[in-house]
């Protein structure tokens, strides 16, 4: 459940093997823009995969048999699995490990069976026609993904490069920026980039119809934010009211210390157990790079919530378990990090919690009632713990006057495993 595959390379004697297999990345100016070596791999083969349009770049003088990508493109893994030990080559596009095929296969191959030939990127090339430093944008791809997922990115000021899916991701992408106040942002459709049918069409969000562009396309956004109050930034914690929720949510100002406890790392899992609308799963992912995170709450109504606002900030990745802990827990990853935001005097909770955390893992609970304070206090009292109690107050009007509001304190527990 909600595995994240990983693959282990070792990289001893890689220099100057020749593997069987060969991914070769090909842009619009077909095999002009190939080097020698990729040439010289495409005329030995005897199997080349590819799409349509890029094996019909291939002439008479190459002997191997072509073969189209299978729909859907996970059952290629098994037809090139089948041809081990054979010269077997991929022309895919661009660049292979940017978003290609590359970072596909090696889930399933070891290096030392791979030679990569890279292409110049579609986001190189779009950066080069808008003059945009290409290590100041945000590029992402929707190819074969959800939409939503670009949504994480959008900040005022934050440039965007976008790989769509087919002609109708600039009509739509453009159609998620005005929801999200957006509107005034410039949009920049660039097709065929590096060929001879190379088209550039710029236009503000606001502007787009539905009129679609040609299947091959990336997008370029300069993101303006023309609706005060929409502007999120991805460095402090969100207000309460962009989330939807029944009122069960982990408050801004709470929020804010207890992933300062968690302190979110790179690729790291988070267990968010009684997650009620996700806030924090949601902020865990906006401030790790890829991290996940796995949102267990056993009310079905709230496990919506969840969905919707992962959707909603650009994280439709987050997993959501319906479930009731500390049973459903023991199902899942291990994580390196533990909330606890609800249930946490249910009996065994916190000791399953702790027992499946990684060494170095985090966990932080919060409680506001006795019964849960009660609860913390005596699991911690032969570890090395740290309690603390958070009490915010806001001012509020009394008649004429103003006068300071305390919220519910909270009782945190806060807990590494040696």
């Amino acid at each position: 459940m909600c595995v994240r595959m990983m693959n282990q390379y070792n990289l001893q004697d890689k220099t100057g093997n020749k593997g069987w297999l060969a991914i070769i990345g090909i842009g619009e100016d077909g095999l002009d823009g190939l080097g020698k070596a990729a040439v010289k791999r495409l005329q030995e083969a005897e199997f080349v995969f590819g799409g349509e349009r890029h094996l019909a770049f291939l002439g008479s003088d190459f002997a191997a048999k072509r073969m189209t990508w299978p729909k859907p493109f996970v059952d290629s893994i098994g037809k090139v699995r089948e041809l081990k030990g054979r010269q077997v080559a991929l022309l895919t596009s661009g660049d292979p490990m940017f978003y290609g095929a590359g970072a596909v296969f090696l889930h399933y191959f070891p290096l030392q069976e791979i030679d990569l030939y890279p292409h110049v990127s579609s986001f190189s090339l779009a950066a080069a026609r808008l003059g945009w430093p290409l290590q100041n944008v945000e590029c992402c791809s929707v190819h074969g993904r959800t939409l939503s997922g670009v949504l994480r990115f959008i900040e005022n000021g934050t440039r965007l490069l976008v790989l769509a899916n087919d002609g109708n991701t600039p009509a739509m992408l453009a159609a998620k920026l005005q929801q999200k106040g957006f509107a005034a942002s410039r949009v920049t459709v660039l097709e065929h980039l590096g060929g001879a049918k190379e088209r550039i069409v710029a236009k503000a969000a606001g502007a787009f119809d539905n009129k679609p562009f040609a299947d091959l396309n990336i997008i370029a956004v300069d993101c303006i934010c023309d609706r005060p109050g929409l502007d999120f930034s991805r460095f402090s914690t969100l207000p309460d009211h962009a989330f939807a929720h029944d009122g069960q949510l982990t408050k801004q100002d709470i929020r804010a210390v207890t992933l300062a406890r968690l302190a979110p790392g790179h690729g790291e899992l988070l267990w968010d157990v009684g997650a009620g609308c996700g806030s924090v799963s949601i902020e865990w992912m906006r401030l790790g790079r890829n991290a996940g995170a796995v949102a267990i709450e056993q009310n079905s109504s709230r496990c919506g919530y969840i969905r919707q606002n992962a959707a909603n900030f650009g994280f439709p990745e987050l997993c959501v378990v319906e479930g009731r802990a500390p049973s459903i827990l023991h199902e899942l990853k291990i994580p390196d990090a533990v909330f606890i935001g609800g249930g946490v005097s249910t009996p065994g909770i916190i000791d399953t919690c702790w027992q499946a955390l990684k060494p170095g893992g985090r966990l932080v609970a919060n409680a506001v009632t006795l019964e849960g304070e009660a609860v913390m206090t005596r699991w911690s009292a032969d570890k090395q713990v740290c309690l603390l109690k958070l009490a915010v107050s806001a001012s509020g009007s009394l008649g004429h006057f103003h006068v300071w509001r305390q919220s519910l304190p909270v009782t945190m527990l806060i807990a590494q495993k040696s």
